[in-house]
């Protein structure tokens, strides 16, 4: 039987992206050289959210971008014959920042290898890192957030969605599938 889990709420996923503002604010100390780079789709929305909340605080509007990883996916024939490739506008330059890539959930870690390969075809940041709302374990790839909003144990054939506002008209995190 296939059931839904609500994990976090809207007032939870205001919480945890305040929390991960001020962590990446303490770890960088300020905002010199920092941009920030959302995989489409929420990832996107989710920086914007996390450059507002930087702005609120120290007063810097930081650069930001959105990035489209479809055709850098080593499983994109896999997913679609005809793939929806949406947008990547990156409007600064990445040369000597330091990026923080945002996304929603982060699973196998094929998603962020993809959205690392296609960021070097931009320049050379200094530095990578990674904020996801959700981590759910499952790893494939060595590869790890730095800021996270959850950590969520999850079974492989469950489904993470993290449902937000500015796409769904609804603001939660759920989790899908069988919880037996």
């Amino acid at each position: 039987m296939s059931k839904c889990h609500k994990i976090l709420d809207a007032a939870d996923i205001d919480r945890v992206l305040t929390r991960m503002v001020h962590e990446i604010l303490e770890k960088h100390r300020g905002t010199k050289n920092l941009g920030l780079i959302g995989i489409q789709t929420r990832g996107v929305s989710l920086a914007k959210r996390i450059q507002s909340g930087i702005q609120a605080i120290e007063g810097v509007e930081i650069p930001t971008g959105d990035m489209d990883i479809t055709l850098y996916r080593d499983d994109w024939t896999r997913i679609s014959h005809n793939p929806i490739v949406q947008t990547t506008e990156i409007a600064f330059s990445v040369d000597g920042k330091q990026i923080i890539l945002v996304d929603d959930v982060l699973f196998t870690g094929r998603t962020v290898r993809a959205a690392m390969d296609a960021l070097i075809d931009f320049g050379r940041p200094d530095r990578i890192e990674l904020a996801v709302l959700v981590d759910r374990g499952h790893r494939e790839l060595p590869i790890q957030a730095e800021y996270v909003g959850k950590f969520v144990e999850t079974r492989r054939l469950e489904t993470v969605n993290v449902l937000i506002a500015e796409h769904d008209s609804v603001e939660q995190v759920v989790i899908e599938g069988s919880r037996d």
